[in-house]
Parts: structure tokens; C-alpha cells; sequence
């Protein structure tokens, strides 16, 4: 007989408490080992600390990381790889000893996923035979990074970005992104909703990552708007962006976006706005070409950081008037960065979204000499001149004034650029970043203590999980979570340059910047795409994400504001006073009306014949009601500053 503690020598033989195997079961049998039983309820004082037993079947953790130990992958070996004789394929994988970062909380732990779920979070994990394990020695596991805003194989004037959503998700994956939002931009005149199944055409059959699309809103009427009732109820679509900018080509009216927000509002999605004065930008481009200037300064030139400011600051009203949520896109400018803020400060609810480009570098570049160079910066709204500007919008996104993270990458090779080279106006925008962005992110805010890892976490891929009704199946480490995953390495260098990254343009706007931090390893749908810097990306494997509408991290705000905003009228007696009459005469001339016609437009007033007479020999005037008054007084005499017309 056994003594209490011991363990028959029969069932020692089975199973392994060893550090490097985890235990195993075969044949649907659990090996019974010693502590199996015991609770594995989760003491996140204890994991935040990263304290244990040390017994020999804790995970092993870095104590010195000045000398980190490398990332190992293991495959399955002996009875182990009898249960999943294709592991290359296995859709198991157990990480072990890593330190797991979410947006609000750190503690180390080894993480086990299935058929790209995340299955157990612990130590000590029960596994099934069949699994592939990285030994992670204290490295940081994060959510795969979310960009937000990118714009892949981008149609422009019978043009196409540079980079299409296979080559572009590939990017992103080498960055630590494992989902990307792209944007829908469809031509004035054509249906929003075919526009979008183009969209999902393309990035279905190429896209590496899992990824989603907003819808921009490029004319008004009331077709689109049963169109965006439809893109949210059956394709899973609750953001739309509209135009403020691209006079006579995407630019809405106030009184459009005005009734675009309120469908928005209804449909319970994002509004995200362009923000940029068109009017003015218009006027200014024309004028700085007819001083001779072509070049791609005359981009930021014709468009102040003032424009993009004053774009945001009527962005901000129009939703405050209408109670919609709004999103600023690519904030490039401290001017912008600072509406967004004080609004925030009002309580709008209101989010801003800078981009790499804009927290990464500056517009001094659009003076170089080398044209192609100066062409590659050009988007809109522009880098900003000022050197201090990425540095200042880096400390607005640490403390919480600007919440999320894109790279608006859609960058142009120099043949395509150049049809610009006469006319800057006519020069294809945008820029990369969709690679460079968490790194970046991570060596200009984290190294140098701006944030933490926590909120690096919450600005690369939390918020935006929240804002566009994502979370926790995107930007969360949890059970039942994708398991889209990052291990980072906090102290790696890089030096970035065109002749290295993943893009397919000659030129990179980062060029020759030296980032720390980047990652190791990167998961997506359960599977290792990036080890040892070698991507091993499959074209076509990424899946469409489907959002609901409503999301509570948005409209739990909207809605308690719209109970309080609710309009009610003064009670009182009806008045029963004298009513003076008045003649309404009906204005001369009437503004050209808009291309976009609203759903809501007024038929035109009749318009006054100036050749007809209102003087009448029938006796009847049409000035018969206008009370007369006995006399008149000359102002002055005949001939002199005033005549008979000027009397009243």
C-alpha cells in the first residue's frame, strides 16, 4: 500500500513533468501526474509578478535581459508527432513562458491555441498530443497589431497603388499587424454596394491577414443612404467616411455631412471624416501654380495646417449637432491633434487616428532637390514642415488625447507620381507605413517613456478593437480570442530602408531611421507566418471581419447624451397680440446647386423677370398694400447726391 504522497510506480512511467515536454494524453487517456488536479484558478497578483514554484515544471523565465535568451520553436517528436503526423500544418501550439501584455494588465503565463483559438491561459496546461511549442523565456506576447486605415491596390485615374492586398497584408504580417481595415472608395455614380463586393473580390483572393473595410461616402442622395442601411444590416459594415476635401470630386457640403451623420447616427456606426477645408485648398492651389511653383511643395503649401484645424473644429460641430460619434482620420498636424483634445475635454465623443507618417517624420522632406523623393511624401492632409510635430502628436497619443493608430498606406511607385511632375495637384497620394508602424510606435513612445506596454497594446490594437465592435475576438489575449498573436522584442534594432522592406516601392519615407523594438514571432489564425524574420504568408487566407453596429465602447456614451440633449418647449399661453404684415419678395438669384444633390433639397424659387414692369395702367398697383405717407422730404435738391429713386 501506497503511502499518502506517493504515486505507484506503474502511473509514474506515463506522462512528464518535465519543463521542456508538457503532459501529453494519448489515445483520449489523461496521464494522471502528480498536481494534474490541483486548481488552476489564475492569481494574477502572482503572475503579474511573475513568481512561482520552482519546482521544475514552472515555465522558464528571463531574469537577465541583458542577455536574452533566443525564442525556440520545438516540434513534436515521438508519440507526439504519431498524433498529427502533418505538423508542419498543426493548428496546435503551445506557448511557453511568455509574459502575456494586454491593454490593462501583464503576467506571464504559457498560452495554448487550436484551430486559431485561444484555448487555455495558465501554467502547467493539459495539451493534447500534436503540438507545435515556442519557448518564449519572458518575452512579451501581445494582440496582433489592428491598422485601421489602409488603402490596398487603391484605384486612382486608371492607376493602382503600388501595392495590392497580398502584397500589402504581407507587409503588415513582417510588422506585427495580423488585421488591417482597408477603405471602399467608390466612384460618384457608381453603387456603394458593388463597390464594396469589388472591394471583398480583391481581398479575398489575396489577402494574407484577416481584415474589414469602411465605405467611404463620396456624393449624397437618397439611394446612398438605403445602400449604407444595407452594408450595415447584412455585410457587416459600421463605418463610413465622408469628405471634406477634393473640391467637385468627393467634397460634401455641410448640410450633406449634417444628414450623413444623422443616418449614421441611426444605423449605429462610425462617422470618420477627411478633414480638410476643399474650398480653400482649391483657391490655394490655383494661386500658388500661377506663381510658377509645380513642385511637391506646392502640396503643403496650398494646404496650411490651419485648413486641416478648421476642417476638424466643423467636423466636431456638425457631430455635436447631430450626436454622432465621430473619427477623425490621418491627424497631421498639432493644430488638428489640439481640436480633437479640447473636444475630448467638452465631452464629444469624438477619436483621433495619426498615422505612422505622422508620428514618424515631418514634411521638411517635400523640399528635397530629388524630385521622386519630395513626390513620395506627398498625401493629404499633408506631413507637417514643423520638426517638433511628430514628437508632439507621439505625447498626445501617450496620454489619451488620440487613441488609435493607422498608416494610410497606399504608396505610388515614381512612374505614377510623375504624372504629377508639371502639376503637383495632379500628383497620386499617399505614402507606406503599414510595416514601419509598430515599431515606430514602440521607439518613439515606449522607449523613451511616454507609454507604457499596456498602452502601447490599447493604441495599436485595443482602442480600435473597441471602437469598430471588434473586442475581445481582436486586440485581446483571452480564452476564445483569436489567436492573432505578436512576440516582441523590446530591444531589437532595425535600420528601415526601401532595399529591405516589404513594399514594392523604390522609396521609403523612413528611410534610414533606426527603430528599437519589433517582433519575434507573429501568430495569425493560429499559425506562425514570421520566425526568425522569414515570412511564410499563404495569398488568399485572410477572412473578411464582419462588425456589428452599436459598439458599447461608443454608444453607451451616445446614448446617455442623447437622453440628455432631448428638446422641449417653453409651456405658455398663445399670443393674441397685433401682428404686423409683411412682404416676403423672393431673392434675384439662387447658388448654383451641387452635382450631389440632398435627399432634403428645396425646389428652386422662381426667379424675377427684370424686363417686366410692376407698374400697371389698370389702376392697381403692385405696391397697393405698402401703407403711403402724406408727404415727402428731398434730401436733396434735383441734381444733386440723391434722386427720386433713393427716397423711403
Amino acid at each position: 500500500m501506497s503511502t499518502a504522497g506517493e504515486v505507484p510506480a506503474f502511473f509514474k512511467s506515463m506522462g512528464s513533468d518535465s519543463p521542456v515536454r508538457p503532459r501529453q494524453k494519448f489515445c483520449g487517456m489523461f496521464c494522471p501526474v502528480e498536481g494534474s488536479s490541483d486548481s488552476k484558478t489564475l492569481d494574477f497578483d502572482a503572475l503579474s509578478a511573475c513568481r512561482g514554484k520552482s519546482d521544475g515544471r514552472v515555465i522558464d523565465r528571463q531574469t537577465d535581459i541583458s542577455q536574452p535568451k533566443r525564442v525556440e520553436i520545438r516540434e513534436s517528436t515521438g508519440k507526439e508527432a504519431l498524433q498529427n503526423l502533418d505538423d508542419k500544418r498543426s493548428d496546435r501550439l503551445l506557448i511557453k513562458g511568455a509574459k502575456i501584455v494586454n491593454d490593462d494588465q501583464s503576467f506571464c503565463a504559457d498560452i495554448y491555441m487550436e484551430d486559431g483559438v485561444i484555448k487555455q491561459i495558465g501554467e502547467n496546461l493539459i495539451v493534447p498530443g500534436g503540438v507545435k511549442t515556442i519557448d518564449a523565456h519572458g518575452r512579451m506576447l501581445m494582440p496582433g497589431g489592428i491598422d485601421v486605415h489602409t488603402r490596398f491596390q487603391m484605384p486612382d485615374r486608371g492607376m493602382t497603388s503600388a501595392d495590392d492586398f497580398y502584397q500589402g497584408t504581407k507587409a503588415a504580417l513582417a510588422g506585427g499587424t495580423t488585421m488591417i481595415i482597408d477603405h471602399v472608395v467608390p466612384e460618384p455614380g457608381f453603387s456603394l454596394i458593388s463597390a464594396f463586393e469589388q472591394w471583398r473580390e480583391w481581398a479575398d483572393s489575396k489577402s494574407c491577414c484577416d481584415y474589414s473595410l469602411h465605405i467611404d461616402i463620396t456624393e449624397w442622395h437618397r439611394g446612398i443612404q438605403e445602400e449604407m442601411e444595407a452594408l450595415v444590416k447584412d455585410h457587416g459594415v459600421n463605418s463610413f467616411l465622408v469628405y471634406l476635401a477634393y473640391k467637385d470630386v468627393f467634397q460634401l457640403t455641410d448640410a450633406q455631412v449634417y444628414e450623413v451623420f444623422s443616418v449614421i447616427r441611426d444605423l449605429g456606426a462610425i462617422a470618420q471624416v477627411h478633414a480638410e477645408n476643399g474650398d480653400i485648398v482649391a483657391e490655394e492651389q490655383r494661386r500658388i501654380l500661377e506663381q510658377g511653383i509645380t513642385g511637391p511643395e506646392g502640396h503643403v503649401l496650398s494646404r496650411p495646417e490651419e485648413v486641416e484645424a478648421e476642417a476638424v473644429n466643423r467636423s466636431v460641430t456638425v457631430a455635436n449637432q447631430t450626436n454622432c460619434p465621430l473619427y477623425i482620420t490621418k491627424v497631421m498636424s498639432k493644430s488638428a491633434a489640439d481640436v480633437i483634445a479640447q473636444a475630448r475635454k467638452k465631452g464629444t465623443v469624438v477619436y483621433g487616428e495619426p498615422i505612422t507618417a505622422s508620428l514618424g517624420t515631418d514634411g521638411s522632406h517635400y523640399w528635397s532637390k530629388n524630385w521622386a523623393k519630395a513626390a513620395a511624401y506627398v498625401t493629404s492632409p499633408p506631413l507637417s514642415p514643423d520638426p517638433t510635430t511628430p514628437d508632439y502628436l507621439n505625447s498626445l497619443l501617450s496620454c489619451g488625447d488620440l487613441q488609435v493608430t493607422g498608416s494610410a498606406h497606399c504608396p505610388f511607385n515614381t512612374a505614377q507620381r510623375a504624372v504629377g511632375k508639371d502639376d503637383f495637384s495632379l500628383i497620386p497620394e499617399g505614402v507606406n507605413g503599414t510595416e514601419e508602424r509598430m515599431s515606430i510606435i514602440w521607439d518613439k513612445c515606449v522607449v523613451t517613456g511616454k507609454m507604457d506596454e499596456n498602452q502601447f497594446v490599447a493604441v495599436t490594437s485595443t482602442n480600435a478593437a473597441k471602437i469598430f465592435n471588434l473586442y475581445p475576438r481582436k486586440g485581446r489575449i483571452a480564452v476564445g480570442s483569436d489567436a492573432d498573436l505578436v512576440l516582441w522584442d523590446p530591444d531589437v534594432t532595425k535600420i528601415i530602408s526601401a532595399k529591405s522592406h516589404n513594399s514594392t516601392v523604390e522609396y521609403n519615407i523612413f528611410e534610414g531611421t533606426e527603430v528599437r523594438g519589433g517582433p519575434l514571432v507573429v501568430i495569425s489564425q493560429g499559425k506562425i507566418v514570421l520566425e526568425e524574420g522569414n515570412l511564410h504568408t499563404t495569398e488568399g487566407s485572410g477572412r473578411y471581419v464582419a462588425r456589428k453596429p452599436f459598439p458599447d465602447y461608443v454608444y453607451k456614451r451616445i446614448k446617455a447624451r442623447s437622453r440628455l440633449a432631448e428638446l422641449r418647449g417653453v409651456p405658455r399661453g398663445l399670443y393674441d397680440g397685433p401682428v404686423c404684415e409683411v412682404s416676403v419678395t423672393p431673392k434675384t438669384m439662387t447658388p448654383a446647386s451641387s452635382a450631389k444633390t440632398s435627399p432634403a433639397k428645396q425646389p428652386n424659387q422662381p426667379v424675377r423677370n427684370l424686363h417686366q414692369s410692376g407698374f400697371s395702367l389698370s389702376g392697381a398697383q403692385v405696391d397697393d398694400n405698402v401703407p403711403r405717407r402724406n408727404t415727402q422730404r428731398i434730401v436733396a435738391p434735383p441734381g444733386g447726391r440723391a434722386n427720386i429713386t433713393s427716397l423711403g
